[in-house]
């Protein structure tokens, strides 16, 4: 019989692995006292793979294999307290619950191995296809206006269009980031498909193009986006583009209708947030109040408004406002919108089960000093951030409600005690978005008569209240001047550059915090509430109005200046 020295080696191997998983197993049981696993024998989860970067999993000689709701289990070679301890906060902050096993080199080897196949199984779901920031900022120098966006396009068109796809969507994102859109929509009609960009809040025309080059384009968006190429259902996937050190996220959606899928990608650009608490448009006497809230040891503060109104860009501004590193800042958020230096972020998932909630008390866990709550959404994270707000910690969130007087109504509908309330809520704010006019081309607007009975009456209101117009760089006795947007160069042809808010605030003072326990309405609250000096929002509106700020029509598509 032949001596089969290939087949020896292998029983000496598996020989040899064996030892080495006994000698893991026994000293599990008898110094670590952790749990011990073969991983030959176990299945690895791509999502918990997910969960650590394979360059940490490496560096650590770890390797998360199993991901059950959020519990996720990971296999460590060489337990020490300090790494358990570094790991386990990592996760914590990601939302995960983690379990500990201990492994041999061997098992760690084949999960590394994984991380290999799932990079590859990556590359290959979005199709090679790559966004270079270096093109994209090169593309951008070309484009000063929207109509530069359509010439470019229709340019990179000519001849085979086929390969040309790529290109289009480069133009496209590097037009949209280039004129500060904060969305690219792509919508497909019977016979053409649409192109249209979202500038402060307004969407506008760029070009109509073939369906063809739609259908081009939307496998380009899924292949990017990691999207399935063949569903018809409604999707969301996300991409990122590196833009001098910042990233750049975009959300793609896509939703079926009568004629293919609406495709709409949201541009998460971390420079569009970075906002100074002072350039958000607050009044100097509601900015004191706000400053000096946002200060103290404990409370609860909410902004409220409805969507895109700004309310997460304000939350930032606190937190830099009020960062630093004496204290401990922990945010929950849907999606983590900027990376803030300093401050622990953590982002929910829903299909993962970490939900606003779910992140509070976690934070809540963590010591904090200030906690950021995306949003208020239901009863059990109310009375939780209602709490913390008793127990020695400011919380910042939003809330859905028209102005600051219906966040008290508010709150005792999602079942709030209101004795318990009063103590906890410091201060209530609302607030809406505004276009700012163009200085450059903006036009003193002569046909305004109706326009200036309204802005008069509510100057009289200002006044009635108490409030000096000159404190707003308003002289009562000068004529009224109202302006409208032109359009040039600068402003995209638009009439409107950049964006303002338009703000009121309710401060939970003595004479709120009586009335607060009788559930009243929040006509009864901005009665009660006059007292305190704060411009409401129309009145807010109006100052900013006449100030050349912005114009008429601005404003009451955003307030009801005529309400009593």
């Amino acid at each position: 019989m032949a001596f089969d020295e290939e087949k020896q080696n292998k029983q000496l191997d598996d020989i040899r692995k064996q030892e080495e998983e006994d000698l893991v197993a026994m000293l599990a049981e008898s110094k670590y006292k952790l749990p011990y696993i073969d991983l030959s024998r176990v299945g690895v989860d791509n999502e918990a793979l997910r969960s650590i970067s394979e360059k940490d999993a490496m560096e650590l000689k770890v390797a998360p294999f199993k991901l059950v709701g959020k519990n996720i289990f990971v296999g460590i070679r060489s337990p020490s307290d300090e790494l358990m301890e570094k790991l386990k906060d990592q996760l914590q902050r990601e939302g995960f619950i983690p379990s500990f096993y201990m492994v041999s080199l061997a098992s760690l080897e084949k999960v590394w191995e994984r991380y290999k196949e799932l990079s590859l199984a990556e590359s290959s779901k979005i199709g090679g296809l790559d966004i270079s920031a270096e093109i994209l900022r090169e593309t951008a120098k070309d484009i000063k206006i929207i109509k530069d966006i359509e010439d470019l396009i229709k340019k990179s068109l000519e001849g085979n269009q086929i390969h040309k796809i790529s290109r289009v969507l480069e133009i496209i994102l590097a037009g949209a980031i280039a004129v500060k859109a904060s969305d690219i929509h792509i919508e497909p009609e019977e016979d053409k498909s649409r192109l249209r960009l979202r500038l402060d809040g307004v969407l506008h025309d760029v070009m109509f193009f073939g369906n063809n080059i739609y259908h081009l384009l939307n496998s380009r968006i899924k292949l990017l986006s990691g999207m399935k190429l063949n569903s018809t259902i409604a999707q969301d996937g996300r991409f990122s583009i590196m833009e001098d050190k910042e990233e750049i996220s975009v959300r793609s959606s896509l939703v079926p209708g009568a004629y293919g899928e609406a495709i709409v990608m949201r541009i998460l650009d971390p420079k569009s947030i970075q906002v100074k608490l002072e350039d958000l448009g607050i009044e100097p006497f509601l900015f004191s109040i706000i400053e000096e809230e946002i200060k103290k040891p404990n409370g609860l503060i909410l902004v409220t408004g409805p969507t895109g109104s700004g309310k997460t860009t304000t939350l930032y501004a606190f937190l830099k406002k009020i960062y630093s590193p004496e204290i401990n800042i922990i945010t929950i958020e849907d999606p983590i919108e900027y990376h803030l230096d300093g401050i622990t972020q953590t982002q929910t998932d829903n299909d993962k089960g970490y939900t606003f909630l779910d992140g509070l008390r976690s934070a809540l866990r963590q010591d904090p000093d200030v906690v950021m709550v995306g949003e208020i959404r239901d009863a059990e994270t109310a009375k939780t951030a209602i709490e913390a707000a008793l127990t020695g910690h400011m919380v910042f969130s939003t809330l859905h409600t028209n102005n600051a007087a219906g966040v008290i109504p508010r709150l005792i509908d999602l079942g709030s005690n209101p004795k318990i309330m009063v103590s906890a809520l410091s201060l209530s704010i609302a607030q809406r978005l505004v276009r700012k006019l163009c200085p450059y081309c903006k036009k003193e607007n002569t046909s305004a008569g109706k326009e200036v009975e309204i802005v008069k009456s509510i100057m009289n209101i200002i006044k009635e209240e108490g409030k000096n117009l000159a404190n707003y760089n308003i002289d009562p006795n000068s004529p009224i001047k109202l302006y409208s947007p032109v359009g040039c160069e600068k402003c995209n042809m638009i009439g409107y550059s950049g964006r303002i808010g338009i703000f009121e605030a309710i401060k939970t003072n003595e004479a709120i915090e009586k009335i607060i326990p009788q559930n009243p309405s929040e006509r009864e609250i901005k009665r009660t509430a006059r007292d305190q000096g704060i411009l409401s929002m129309r009145e807010d509106g109006i100052i900013k109005i006449l100030n050349g700020v912005t114009s008429f029509e601005e404003v009451q598509s955003v307030v009801d200046l005529l309400e009593e």
